[in-house]
């Protein structure tokens, strides 16, 4: 691809490089962790104290099943797994990795807290990256909600194949649709971010509440189109740049209400962007769905100890299994409206404000769990995967709460 790139070229290199096509068999998840004093959990943890307790397992092959550690603005730490070719491996290596990686901190005196939002405090930004300085530029033109999601939240992502080529339950496009279709289930079932300050917000999901505010041009979902490469060509290029890559030392910040079509076609005092230039602005769009060549599932606030576990298995029981995916797509009708085939905005406002406590996606989750049940009895997966989905549903689902509304019962105890 020239340097100088056309739109339509642009445009092709984003479908080619986004919906990778085959048979859909990889698993993959990345934990956000807030990390606390075991002591105080409204102590701010100086980089110093995190950067000791973090190094023994920073080193290259210090995780022992290959994961990758990697640190968000605010002192979040990631743990991502690599791609694994079953749910059941997924889960083992993970496990393992995230084993290591709770020793290293508790032996420092932290803990890792599995929370959407952090209830406490309100962090810093330690990472001083140049793409960091200019996203922070860039979203405080529109309020506080950026610092926010940037500096206090910490979601679970399951990353799965984007699918073939064919129209069946293991297509790319069906795939595509369905997990868009099952976003505002995952929502409601593990909404865990309902205080901030210490104090409700009126939402159980905080951290979706939060991204609903953020630019919309790269945090909501596309408009639907019946091939997934085409709408997501057209969300990538309509959306304003964040920022200008350079060197380390560089102003990385974008000119205001730039989009990357409006880059293509010229700026004056800017050059002209390149493939590279276009791959690294595809980094920085955070729809709940984002295409990789695989599908990154972003909306599922993270959960605590080891629940983990269950949104992983349930999120790839529902798009991997055929008779799962239908039970979900019919499951999940209700929530879209006026004929439209994935759920509208107000949807997924109403899965952040009230979860499960809402019928129509009570009902939807409660049936996309039995749904996910089967078909890990199908597949064979592991019983310790099967049991915490199963008594992840009857201490949530089963009687329309979720996470969420333990940490608000502890809170009225208190």
């Amino acid at each position: 691809m020239p340097a100088d790139l056309l739109e339509e070229e642009a445009e092709a290199h984003v479908r080619g490089v986004c919906f990778k096509t085959g048979p859909p068999q990889r698993t993959g998840v990345e934990l956000e962790w807030l990390v606390q004093d075991r002591s105080d959990p409204h102590e701010l943890i100086p980089v110093d104290r995190l950067d000791a307790a973090l190094a023994p397992v920073e080193a290259p092959g210090a995780l022992p099943r290959g994961g990758r550690l990697t640190r968000e603005p605010g002192g979040q730490v990631e743990l991502s797994s690599p791609p694994a070719a079953t749910l059941a491996e997924a889960v083992e290596t993970t496990a393992a990795d995230l084993a290591v990686l709770r020793q290293a901190v508790e032996r420092a005196g932290l803990v890792l807290v599995g929370r959407g939002l952090d209830p406490y405090r309100e962090p810093p930004r330690v990472l001083d990256h140049p793409r960091y300085r200019a996203m922070e530029n860039f979203f405080d033109r529109e309020g506080p909600w950026g610092r926010t999601m940037m500096r206090r939240t910490a979601s679970l992502q399951v990353n799965l194949d984007c699918g073939d080529d064919s129209d069946t339950a293991s297509g790319y496009r069906l795939r595509w649709e369905l997990a868009h279709r099952i976003g505002p289930v995952l929502v409601a079932a593990f909404a865990n971010s309902p205080l901030s300050g210490g104090r409700p917000t009126g939402w159980v999901s905080t951290r979706q509440a939060n991204w609903a505010r953020m630019d919309p041009g790269r945090t909501r979902q596309p408009r639907h189109h019946p091939d997934p490469g085409t709408s997501w060509a057209r969300y990538a290029l309509d959306a304003q740049v964040l920022c200008v890559p350079g060197g380390e030392s560089d102003d990385w910040t974008a000119p205001p209400g730039l989009t990357f079509r409006g880059w293509l076609r010229g700026t004056p005092g800017l050059r002209a962007p390149t493939a590279a230039d276009l791959d690294y602005h595809l980094s920085t769009l955070f729809p709940p769905v984002r295409p990789r060549g695989w599908l990154e599932l972003r909306m599922i606030d993270m959960q605590d100890g080891d629940d983990w576990i269950v949104p992983t298995a349930l999120t790839s029981a529902l798009l991997d299994d055929p008779v799962a995916a239908d039970a979900a797509y019919a499951a999940t009708e209700p929530l879209c409206w006026d004929g439209e085939p994935i759920p509208a905005d107000a949807v997924w406002r109403q899965a952040a404000r009230t979860g499960p406590a809402d019928p129509d996606l009570a009902k939807a989750v409660r049936a996309c769990f039995a749904a996910a049940e089967s078909a890990l009895a199908r597949a064979g997966a592991p019983p310790a995967v099967r049991q915490a989905l199963t008594d992840f549903a009857e201490r949530y689902p089963e009687r329309g709460r979720c996470p969420a509304d333990d940490l608000l019962d502890a809170l009225s105890r208190a």
